[in-house]
């Protein structure tokens, strides 16, 4: 069983090792997060180019792990991948090694966002397929206007918790917050 979690990346060095379309869709992902990232392959996808990120053309070194709070195995080179996972796991950062449930120390849902909203759907490695075909069907319920709310909820929330000390009261005003909100 996984314990589901979200992690600051922005700002932080994040390894990802491939060169190809699973790998440059993982550098995306965690680009657009903020992540500092560090894309090591002795072959890159042109679609690397865009991205801000260090790029080692070269095969991998389990040293290449090193200051990363975080790698990902994108390759099509099974000893490679399981060479990652090694050199994380002896070094105590989480390491996702794709396709392989049992090389990861942490597992990528599928995801849907709505601004600051996010809904992340997991099959615990099991059906990709699966989560893939919940996330898209919550994507067609999830109104537009989500993240809009969030963020009006979020300045309410923030404004009550200056204002009202600890109390009962204050945990009443916040409750209501989302009872007065209109979630469609």
């Amino acid at each position: 069983m996984y314990y589901p979690v979200s992690l600051k990346v922005g700002g932080e060095r994040c390894l990802v090792v491939g060169g190809g379309d699973v790998a440059l869709r993982k550098a995306k992902t965690l680009a657009r997060a903020g992540a500092l990232l560090t894309v090591i392959s002795p072959a890159l996808l042109p679609g690397f180019r865009a991205l801000r990120a260090a790029v080692r053309r070269r095969p991998f070194r389990a040293g290449d792990v090193d200051g990363h709070v975080l790698a990902i195995a994108a390759t099509d080179a099974p000893e490679v991948n399981r060479a990652v996972y090694q050199a994380c796991r002896r070094r105590g950062i989480p390491v996702n090694v794709v396709d392989v449930p049992e090389l990861c120390s942490f597992i990528v849902p599928s995801v849907a966002r709505r601004g600051p909203v996010t809904v992340a759907v997991s099959t615990e490695g099991l059906s990709p397929s699966l989560a893939k075909a919940l996330r898209e069907r919550l994507e067609e319920v999830l109104p537009a206007s989500l993240g809009g709310l969030a963020r009006r909820l979020g300045a309410r929330r923030r404004k009550i918790l200056s204002e009202i000390p600890p109390s009962p009261g204050r945990t009443r005003r916040l409750k209501a917050l989302l009872r007065k909100a209109d979630l469609r």
